[in-house]
């Protein structure tokens, strides 16, 4: 199985990691509310996680403009 990080704004992978090597209840994802994790972590058919995180450039971005919050997308 596979997990992969990919970044809720601009859609790129920012990491992968193989499960064979990493103990799922170590990453957190049960600290996640409902809401969260139906937003955030997708379950495929083969077991592999797609994770929606954000990426170091996404977040330079937010932190020089905080009013981009509101926005689901943005353009940097």
């Amino acid at each position: 199985m596979k997990i992969r990080y990919y970044c809720r704004h601009c859609q790129r992978q920012v990491g992968e990691l193989d499960a064979k090597h990493v103990d799922v209840s170590q990453l957190g994802l049960d600290l996640l509310n409902e809401e969260d994790h139906q937003q955030m972590v997708h379950m495929h058919t083969n077991g592999d996680l797609n994770i929606r995180t954000i990426c170091d450039s996404c977040k330079e971005t937010l932190d020089q403009h905080p009013h981009y919050h509101e926005l689901d997308f943005f353009i940097h």
